[in-house]
């Protein structure tokens, strides 16, 4: 998939690719080598499908349901073996089916998530994704950027390359002209033009279809609802442990009490909870992607409903990320057009720059331009802190021209000016600087140099950012949600003040390194820093490890934050953070270290991704009441009138059909309309368990008073009994859905989706006919059916009120 470099110098390397440097490969020769190669990614193993579906028929679970299965046979009860394998077969299809679904969906996100490459065919610049290099490629590489294919440096100043993740060297590498580099390596410093060598998986080392994690990973949401499982699955072992030992006293029949004992277990333990909650997840995940955020961690959609402090970038995020040129101050002789000139001639188009764009286009005459030869050109980086180019005007005179900030600037003249010159001209910049800062403008410094190599200071070429213009509005719905918003940049104090007064936010910006002045704090920060943090609404002058720390501090006064970032610098606090968003245009590296990845510029989407998790978290919380309350319901009132009466209140049989009638309108939850909690949101056991569980009790209460009614006042015989205790806790169940899926009244709205709805209708409706037309059990009147629906109506009401008066105890607790 490639060509070995190693030794070669520049020219044999492009002698060996068949390619000029300067015009790239022709779109017909890309063809033949895409063809000959094959695309520039890993192969990847797929698993056998039927191996992974058999595999649902292998585990604690399935091994109880398909012994259950060989008991039947063994007793000759053929119905009970057919209702089991009915049961067996569906919670193997539906779990398989829903991890074959986000499969699909997060192969989706990944390809919305493809490196890109900027790439020269033909003599043009491309910007197209990385899959489709080839050989003999031209690519530009600058700081930031993921490499995508091993390649040979060709030319530029310097490049500086993170190989950690390849080589485990902590530090970063710098690289030379004729050096090659690797597939998966993060550029630290620096531009180069290289040649692609290697592609695919001949490469050193590719991560092209690693950047979205796998959703294997259990969150806190995940851990706390397979703790309630584990609840579940010892609860319905003791009963059934104190219906053995009752039963056994009595003389039933070993084979039938460990048959009936099993399946009773298995309809009791959550059996569809990884596939609803693989649903619920992937449903967020798809609706996430249509507001144009992409989650690369699937866990982390339900980490955003929890998080209360935001801190976000200003440039793009909170404001257009749109730099406008404005009057431009010239110092001495010099003029605008001269000053804007010189700023132009220090920039490359290329680059698609946002400054240098910004300054080009305050030209009133691009064609000036066509006057000057650019010779060499060095791009923007932390150390240099400026871009310069070396120009050759139309007369062949040699010069160089560079912008950064004004600071900088002035340092790189003053050697040129003097002592006294220098110190007038600083004030006279520091007050300019000042002037547009109070205004919200940035400002970079221009300077050249001459025929004789002596430096000028040009001026001052003033920049406005302005604010975007839905952030006040998100802002404001942030604040709404509980959500604090913290502006974090790394311009000076006084934009960032001012740009908060426009966007509503407070005006307490503080410098971050007089937060830091103790690099110690950065890693353990103290508790008065976390203090101090909380009481600010942002900071200026910020670094990388400056936003590391500030999270460290809050994450220790036990706030769930989510940080913005896009350079590859912000990479480890975008891991720290609880939530990492990388925003709209940022780098590879940065993207590879999010949670989440922003397509669309602003905060919008944020609140939007915060909103949607809220809704999930809903969603999780009503399928956790609503499991627990039908186990203590079901197995609590079976052991309890078995100990009491003698008999099985309901067969076998009805008990399966039971488990498969609940488990299908269960796993359209992930499609329910949910009420949005205005505050952030963390699991509380203690809360789920206490409703679950009066909830239950409730429902062993009714239950057990319709077979009072129905045994002693009706003197029903024992086959009809049963169906009427089994058509009352199959609509019952479902009721307790509709009762557990909110906080307020199950009637206030949201109301049911249309999906969840007609999914407990249907299966209501099927239930009612089981019982009415005596379909594996014995008929019951339709008048009994009618009465046990308006009893079941009745007692929904009354745990509607009961649910409310828990909330009321708990919160005022």
């Amino acid at each position: 998939m490639g060509y070995k470099t190693a030794n070669q110098s520049i020219e044999e390397t492009l002698s060996c690719l068949h390619v000029d440097s300067k015009t790239g490969l022709s779109a017909k020769e890309v063809a033949k080598r895409l063809s000959r190669y094959g695309p520039n990614s890993l192969k990847e193993e797929k698993k056998n499908s039927w191996l992974k579906f058999l595999s649902y028929f292998w585990g604690p679970i399935p091994w109880m349901i398909e012994a259950a299965a060989i008991l039947s046979a063994i007793a000759l009860h053929w119905a009970d073996l057919v209702i089991i394998l009915v049961m067996l077969f569906f919670n193997a299809t539906i779990g398989f089916w829903q991890e074959y679904k986000a499969s699909n969906a997060l192969d989706a996100l990944k390809k919305q998530l493809a490196l890109r490459a900027r790439v020269l065919r033909g003599s043009s610049w491309a910007d197209i994704e990385a899959v489709e290099l080839v050989p003999g490629d031209i690519i530009r590489l600058r700081m930031g950027d993921i490499i995508p294919a091993d390649a040979q440096l060709l030319e530029g100043d310097y490049f500086s390359v993170d190989q950690s993740a390849l080589t485990g060297e902590s530090m970063p590498v710098d690289k030379i002209e004729g050096e090659t580099i690797y597939s998966g390596s993060i550029a630290k410093q620096g531009e180069m033009l290289a040649v692609v060598t290697t592609i695919g998986s001949a490469t050193f080392f590719g991560r092209t279809a690693r950047l979205v994690e796998g959703a294997g990973a259990e969150s806190h949401f995940q851990k706390a609802v397979l703790q309630i499982g584990n609840y579940l699955i010892y609860l319905s072992l003791a009963l059934v442990i104190i219906l053995i030992l009752v039963q056994l006293a009595r003389g039933t029949p070993l084979l039938e009490l460990i048959q009936f004992a099993l399946i009773l277990t298995v309809a009791s333990i959550p059996v569809a909870m990884p596939a609803v909650l693989s649903v619920t997840m992937t449903v967020g995940a798809q609706a996430l992607s249509k507001m144009g955020a992409i989650v690369s961690r699937l866990e982390s959609i339900e980490e955003m409903a929890g998080i209360d402090i935001l801190c976000s970038d200003k440039t793009g995020t909170l404001t257009q990320n749109r730099l406008t040129l404005g009057d431009p101050v010239p110092f001495d002789d010099v003029t605008a057009d001269e000053l804007t000139l010189a700023g132009a001639l220090a920039s490359k188009k290329e680059n698609k720059d946002a400054i240098d764009l910004a300054v080009m286009g305050g030209l009133k005459d691009a064609n000036l331009l066509k006057d000057y030869t650019l010779t060499h050109f060095t791009p923007f980086d932390p150390i240099h802190k400026r871009t310069e180019a070396e120009m050759i005007d139309s007369r062949g005179n040699s010069f160089r021209v560079s912008k950064g900030a004004p600071q900088v600037m002035l340092e790189l003249v003053a050697p040129d000016i003097g002592f006294d010159a220098m110190s007038e001209m600083r004030e006279k910049v520091d007050a300019e600087v000042e002037l547009f800062a109070a205004r919200g403008y940035r400002t970079l410094g221009v300077a050249r140099t001459d025929t004789n190599g002596r430096g000028q200071f040009l001026g001052i070429l003033p920049l406005f950012d302005p604010p975007r213009v839905d952030s006040t509005e998100t802002i404001a719905r942030a604040e709404e949600h509980g959500i604090a918003v913290k502006m974090v940049t790394g311009d000076n104090v006084a934009i960032g003040r001012e740009i908060a007064s426009q966007l509503g936010m407070g005006k307490n910006i503080r410098l971050a390194n007089e937060l830091f002045a103790n690099e110690a704090n950065i890693i353990n920060p103290s508790v008065e820093l976390g203090e101090r943090i909380e009481r600010e609404d942002g900071f200026a002058q910020v670094f990388p490890e400056h936003k590391y720390g500030i999270i460290k501090a809050l994450q220790a006064r036990d706030h769930l934050v989510a940080m913005t970032g896009d350079g590859v610098n912000d990479a480890p606090a975008l891991k720290q953070a609880d939530v990492g968003i990388a925003v709209s245009g940022a780098t590879d590296a940065a993207r590879a270290a999010a949670d989440l990845i922003l397509t669309a510029p602003g905060l919008s989407v944020i609140i939007s991704a915060v909103e949607e998790a809220r809704h999930i978290f809903e969603r999780m919380n009503s399928y956790a009441i609503y499991r627990i309350t039908e186990t203590v319901r079901i197995m609590v009132f079976m052991v309890l009138a078995m100990i009491i009466y003698g008999y099985y209140p309901i067969t076998a049989v009805m008990i399966i059909l039971l488990a498969l009638l609940n488990d299908i309108p269960i796993m359209t939850i992930a499609k329910d309309n949910t009420w949005l909690d205005p505050n952030p949101v963390r699991w509380n056991m203690h809360r789920v368990l206490t409703m679950a569980t009066v909830l239950g009790m409730v429902g062993v209460a009714e239950t057990f008073l319709l077979l009072v009614i129905a045994n002693t006042w009706f003197g029903i015989d024992l086959p009809h009994l049963q169906t009427v205790i089994f058509l009352k806790l199959s609509i019952a169940g479902h009721l307790t859905l509709f009762v557990a899926r909110t906080r307020h009244s199950m009637f206030s709205k949201p109301r049911p989706s249309t999906l969840l709805f007609s999914a407990i209708i249907c299966t209501q409706l099927l239930a009612a006919l089981i019982a009415g037309m005596g379909w594996l059990m014995t008929p019951i009147p339709w008048l009994y059916v009618g009465m046990i629906w308006a009893y079941c109506l009745v007692w929904g009401l009354i745990e509607d009120r009961i649910k409310l008066t828990v909330y009321k105890h708990q919160n005022q607790g």
